[in-house]
């Protein structure tokens, strides 16, 4: 196991009870590396198991078998593991996440993992910077740096004159921009994009898959799920999934 991975799968398989006899194997002994700062594509047809490889790595849900090793020694400064010492041991470092319970999982999503959808998810009642904000407010940061994070990166994203729109104000490509501003505003180590392009035309998806470049680069990984090839210019890797298992 590369000791700079920050996320690593080893033979992770999902199945999904259909009925009393009948199964789905969504996932077949996936094996897989994700490394600080990359763009990892995930790719593949409809049915391949690109959202449910999604899902097991954000903790989102459990594998039926395998494991899933996050490398603590990279978490969030905030995020803390009950039972592990303040600073971990080579033994410490690489800990299966399937081994933890809900309350641990949610405070793995909730200081290290980013999340963008296809569907923007925004709140229609919040205006767009609210919208971005909501995502502190459990946490126990000052509402002023909650509001200074979100102004900079409404900035980033070429957004600082939409602020105070609300959601139906917005262009497809101006909500999905206030959705990836929402996922970065943790500071996540990982954002998990489940086809962040799927809604938007090709001029607008290109963009925002150069936004998300931006993020690799300072540091964060990306694992984004899409059907279209054609932007796999934009992936330091390509990972293709058909019936549930990498056929690269």
């Amino acid at each position: 196991m590369s000791s700079n991975a920050i996320l690593k799968c080893e033979k992770v398989t999902k199945i999904y009870r259909r009925g009393r006899s009948e199964s789905v194997h969504a996932l077949k002994d996936i094996d897989l590396e994700i490394r600080p700062g990359e763009i990892i594509m995930i790719a593949g047809p409809s049915g391949s198991g690109k959202t449910t490889l999604l899902n097991v790595l954000s903790g989102l849900d459990k594998p039926t078998k395998g494991k899933i090793f996050f490398n603590i020694s990279k978490a969030s400064d905030k995020f803390k593991v009950k039972g592990l010492d303040e600073e971990p041991t080579k033994k410490q470092k690489f800990i299966d996440i399937t081994q933890w319970d809900e309350k641990q999982l949610t405070e793995y999503r909730r200081y290290n993992v980013g999340f963008i959808f296809q569907a923007w998810e925004l709140i229609p009642t919040l205006k767009a910077i609210e919208n971005v904000e909501s995502s502190l407010y459990p946490l126990d940061i000052p509402i002023g740096e909650i509001r200074d994070r979100a102004k900079k990166l409404f900035r980033k994203v070429q957004l600082f004159d939409k602020e105070n729109a609300f959601p139906d104000q917005l262009s497809g490509g101006e909500q999905q921009r206030v959705a990836i501003c929402r996922a970065l505003i943790k500071e996540p180590k990982i954002v998990f994009a489940d086809e962040p392009t799927g809604n938007l035309d090709s001029e607008t998806g290109e963009q925002i898959l150069r936004q998300m470049k931006l993020i690799s680069r300072e540091g964060a990984a990306v694992v984004l799920s899409t059907h279209n090839l054609e932007l796999r210019k934009f992936a330091d890797r390509v990972i293709r999934l058909h019936d549930g298992q990498i056929t690269y």
